[in-house]
């Protein structure tokens, strides 16, 4: 794989997308590329590889050059795909990957900011546009800071994580990812499950920074629109946050929404997919063994039907856009 990266239960995700030559697929989320390339290595199909971040697309053009057109990058987010390929004259693919979070490259790298292991400007930024986590950090009132990293950090100790960032910074910008781990330490009391105290706060501040769980809902529409019937949808998180967000969609397309029996009843659309399982797939030991990221992922499927797209919206359960960075609900 590109740059020695391994994407995550990469086996699982071309068994759930089943390629097959001739067929169109999107790659959501190319990042190093890795489930791009095992595509286009498994049938001679062609692969749209979208990313917003324009090092991953500049990454991507050696690889490109190998797959000749099979293989085209587009600078974006992946919930705007049916947009973005529409522009390019795609109206149908048959399947749909995506791999959501951070990206390998991007944590690795000190530069970007994502994390609190290496010293770096606190930026976090998945393109290279709009505010960075240390404008949040320097902007956000302290009630909606804490608001922001209970619901997207699940951190229990959030007040006094955003009491404490507020204290700090009325000393002075916090500009440094060293500098705000240090800060959520010494106010977030070590447990022992050996995780570090500021992984819940880098990661609540992350999603916020990039709107992640707007851009999913956006993008899990998205795929509805643009997959042709009996198109695929293989959908890879990393925490209970985006997982719960998948499910949720998922199984309402799948089923209709659930009546009460209190009410009368509603009509309901037709359901626009099929489960492939009924339950999230997980990785293999062997794959956790080998590598330790691989841990918390989940992989869910579904295949298209023929049914029309739902109404867009109001599936995640989460704030989304403005909401989302303001740290209020919707």
């Amino acid at each position: 794989m590109a740059g020695g990266h391994v994407p995550v239960m990469l086996r699982e995700v071309l068994d759930a997308l089943a390629p097959r030559a001739g067929a169109i697929y999107v790659d959501g989320t190319f990042g190093a590329g890795g489930y791009a390339g095992a595509i286009l290595d498994r049938a001679d199909c062609r692969v749209w590889g979208i990313d917003r971040d324009p090092a991953a697309i500049a990454r991507g053009r050696a690889m490109a050059g190998r797959y000749g057109d099979r293989l085209s990058l587009v600078e974006g987010c992946f919930g705007d795909m049916d947009r973005l390929l529409g522009e390019h004259g795609v109206a149908r693919v048959d399947g749909v990957t995506l791999d959501l979070g951070v990206s390998s490259p991007q944590i690795d790298s000190p530069e970007r900011g994502f994390s609190f292991r290496h010293d770096g400007p606190l930026d976090m930024r998945m393109g290279q546009d709009g505010p960075t986590a240390a404008d949040l950090v320097a902007t956000t009132e302290e009630r909606d800071m804490a608001d922001i990293i209970f619901r997207y950090g699940e951190e229990r100790h959030a007040r006094r994580v955003a009491r404490a960032i507020v204290d700090a910074r009325s000393h002075g910008p916090i500009s440094r990812t060293s500098a705000l781990a240090e800060i959520v330490r010494r106010a977030v009391p070590r447990s022992n499950d050996g995780i570090d105290p500021a992984t819940r706060t880098f990661q609540a501040l992350r999603i916020a920074v990039n709107d992640e769980m707007g851009e999913l809902a956006r993008g899990l529409d998205a795929a509805e629109r643009l997959l042709a019937p009996g198109g695929r949808l293989a959908v890879v998180s990393f925490h209970s946050l985006e997982d719960r967000a998948v499910k949720a969609f998922l199984r309402q397309r799948s089923s209709g929404p659930d009546g009460s029996r209190h009410l009368p009843p509603v009509e309901r659309p037709a359901p626009s997919f099929r489960l492939l399982g009924g339950k999230a797939i997980r990785p293999a030991d062997d794959e956790t063994r080998a590598n330790p990221r691989a841990r918390s992922a989940r992989l869910r499927a579904a295949e298209r039907t023929a049914a029309a797209p739902w109404p867009v919206g109001g599936h995640t359960g989460y704030p989304t856009g403005s909401a989302a960075r303001r740290g209020g609900s919707v």
